[in-house]
């Protein structure tokens, strides 16, 4: 039988060596973690994230943060650590810098909407040059800016050991995504990144054809989002061109930019070709019916290897929704489509409570759900997604993990 580990026992002592008070969140959490018999062996990622909706806690401040790197210093089995949603900064970003230093055991850290600035983030880069046992990171929602940006751009062209990177909502900027793009044809190990709502003050799509130039020669990205980069369809066309000659990449989240059935045309002849993207997200952009109708056409006869397409909110009516329908029943490898925001006609309701009733499209597959009123069919809404929730924590546990976030399910780049 495994020894318990103490960590309430070490994290009261370092309060008192330090003279720091103790956090009560930070406290209940080490004494739930001290209960559990498995982590000695297993590893553990310890949950820290402050945006609790249904219990209260005190935020994670910098303070807290010195005091629980030294008690984790202590604690191997501690493989991941969470700490979205805290008040940490720029000095509780040295203290974590310091810890990736000397740390050999954590493969997962979540900073996610901190107060970590530009200096932090160097801090946080500059760790990562010889920490080698690091994972999956997410600086999500740090403002950390361009010059942020581009110090994890240079840690990459050093880094052989991280697989998946969210620099999503950062304010990166041009230089950042361009440097990116550049230190991603020559690193081989990481396998996922986000590059989701940079800052962009040109609308010439430069960052665009840089990333279709990596995605040439770069064989071991498998996850790429680049949803808020105002794409149009000069954009798609290059992306597409280089997904010809790309065979590593399997999930594409190009949500919430400005293609239209133009762009959507050019999708539509790599899914004729591509024979490895599983899941395809364009959910938030206008592809209209024209749009749908072409990948349609593709995924009909042509394609046999998507498993997942999100067209939610694109402005389409029953005539491209049917096309797709129809796609689906001569699709057998499509399994998942989500089109909730779009104008479902009768013939949409129709069509899809026919695919639901007859086997073909599962309830957890998909965003809609048939219900009857005097013999008319109607869809409603269900809380099913590729990422949907990237951001926050639902309060209740109604939605089963695999139909939230369908995308975990998938495609899994990594342990974490």
């Amino acid at each position: 039988m495994s020894v318990l580990p103490d960590l309430h026992l070490h994290y009261v002592q370092a309060c008192q060596n330090l003279s720091q008070p103790e956090n009560p969140f930070i406290a209940r959490v080490l004494q739930e973690a001290d209960k559990n018999e498995e982590i000695s062996t297993k590893g553990f990622t310890l949950k820290l994230a402050g945006n609790n909706h249904l219990v209260p806690v005190p935020r994670v401040t910098d303070d807290d943060l010195g005091v629980l790197v030294s008690v984790l210093g202590q604690a191997a089995f501690v493989t991941g650590l969470d700490l979205a949603y805290n008040l940490l900064t720029d000095t509780g970003a040295k203290t974590v810098a310091t810890f990736l230093q000397e740390n050999s055991t954590l493969r997962y850290l979540n900073l996610m909407f901190n107060d970590i600035g530009t200096s932090g983030a160097e801090l946080i880069a500059g760790a990562l040059h010889s920490n080698q046992s690091l994972v999956h990171l997410r600086m999500t929602g740090n403002k950390m800016g361009n010059q942020g940006g581009m110090f994890f751009a240079s840690m990459l062209k050093i880094n052989s050991t991280l697989e998946k990177l969210d620099l999503g909502d950062c304010d990166v900027g041009l230089q950042c995504l361009v440097a990116t793009a550049i230190a991603l044809t020559q690193n081989k190990s990481l396998k996922a990144i986000n590059l989701n709502r940079p800052l962009l003050s040109s609308q010439q799509e430069e960052t665009t054809v840089h990333i279709a130039r990596m995605l040439r020669s770069n064989s071991s990205l498998v996850e790429l989002h680049l949803g808020k980069h105002e794409m149009k369809s000069f954009g798609v066309e290059r992306l597409c061109e280089a997904l010809y000659k790309n065979s590593s990449l399997r999930y594409l989240d190009l949500s919430c930019n400005n293609i239209i059935c133009d762009g959507v045309k050019f999708l539509g002849e790599l899914l004729k070709r591509n024979q490895t993207l599983e899941i395809l997200d364009l959910n938030a952009n206008r592809i209209e019916d024209v749009g749908a109708i072409y990948l349609s056409e593709a995924l009909s006869t042509w394609n046999r290897s998507l498993q997942v397409l999100s067209i939610v909110s694109n402005n389409i009516t029953g005539k491209g929704l049917v096309a797709l329908a129809q796609a689906i029943q001569s699709n057998v490898k499509l399994s998942h489509i989500y089109i909730w925001g779009n104008k479902l006609d009768r013939s949409t309701c129709m069509a899809f409570s026919e695919l639901i009733g007859m086997g073909r499209l599962q309830l957890g597959c998909t965003d809609v759900v048939p219900y009857e009123v005097d013999g008319d069919v109607f869809l409603a809404q269900l809380s099913h997604g590729l990422p949907r929730h990237h951001y926050w924590a639902p309060r209740c546990a109604a939605v089963a993990p695999g139909a939230a976030n369908a995308s975990l399910e998938i495609l899994t780049v990594s342990q974490y």
